[in-house]
């Protein structure tokens, strides 16, 4: 069994496309997987599969959510390894204390140089972020929401992805570990 982590974007944001974290949860185990966990209520599941790779979980997730919620939500799904490099490649290690000023976006797919370069002309604030692989590490020092850089940041990228703060970046790894 290999051990993922099922993150979703855009449900249960500011009351719109609700999705109850333990029907979630049996959604996972209807569908087969198994140790199935949720982390809160923005849409993280650590799961079991038995077969499959990343992308084809991730497609045959996005169609039977879709089927069964009515609506498409972007999953993106990624094993433990996937997860423990996150971790150990955080490129602000002196910041990771602070789990509200750093944030991990697990993109779709690596952004070519041209993609990254109007999103390093964009950030001129305290903000600082570094692309490595399919994953983006942002710092921003007053937090997200206060973040202009991280408001536009999707839109210049161009390259879909999801956003975790650290805090949840951990838990997530501390829940795939004892999966």
């Amino acid at each position: 069994m290999t051990v993922f982590v099922a993150l979703f974007s855009g449900i249960n944001v500011g009351g719109n496309r609700i999705v109850k974290m333990a029907e979630l949860k049996a959604f996972f185990c209807e569908l087969g997987f198994e140790d199935v966990a949720t982390y809160i209520q923005s849409g993280n599941v650590v799961f079991a599969a038995g077969d499959g790779d990343a992308a084809g979980l991730t497609t045959r997730l996005e169609k039977a959510f879709e089927q069964r919620w009515g609506f498409h939500s972007r999953i993106m799904v990624r094993d433990a390894a996937w997860l423990e490099r996150l971790v150990a490649e955080n490129p602000y290690p002196e910041v990771a204390g602070d789990h509200t000023k750093l944030h991990a976006y697990a993109l779709e797919r690596t952004p070519t140089v041209e993609e990254i370069a109007p999103l390093a002309e964009r950030c001129t604030g305290p903000e600082r972020f570094e692309a490595r692989g399919d994953a983006l590490y942002l710092h921003a020092p007053d937090g997200l929401g206060k973040s202009k850089f991280a408001e536009v940041l999707p839109r210049v990228l161009k390259v879909p992805g999801t956003a975790r703060n650290w805090r949840t970046v951990l838990a997530l790894l501390d829940m795939a570990r004892g999966a």
